[in-house]
């Protein structure tokens, strides 16, 4: 089993930056970020693989930046421009890459955009 833990998150003021962190107990195929509101689904945020191919949710392109340390076993999300909307609980996801399905699940971490 493979274990997440995160960091980071907050409290920003609309247009700051804030940062997540996340390190996982072992390589593993993909990492990324989801975030889920109260009575909403958690959405796809950002992932990204070993190899470096990242993929970022349309409403996030040109705001947030994923970066991945292999030597670490960590992935990082930098939001900047934040905006209310991206208040949410962020949570670090894990793919071992045997189905698309997410593996492994960080406990969340609570991102909150306000003035």
């Amino acid at each position: 089993q493979v274990q997440l833990v995160e960091s980071g998150g907050g409290l920003a003021q609309p247009g700051g930056s804030l940062r997540v962190s996340c390190t996982a107990s072992k390589m593993i195929f993909a990492m990324g970020w989801y975030r889920q509101t109260p009575g909403k689904q958690r959405e796809l945020v950002a992932s990204i693989r070993g190899s470096g191919i990242i993929y970022l949710a349309d409403g996030v392109k040109g705001r947030f930046t994923i970066s991945r340390d292999n030597a670490k076993n960590s992935v990082y999300l930098q939001m900047n421009s934040l905006k209310p909307e991206d208040t949410a609980v962020y949570y670090c996801s894990g793919w071992s890459g045997l189905t698309s399905a997410v593996d492994y699940w960080g406990q969340g971490t609570q991102v909150t955009v306000s003035s």
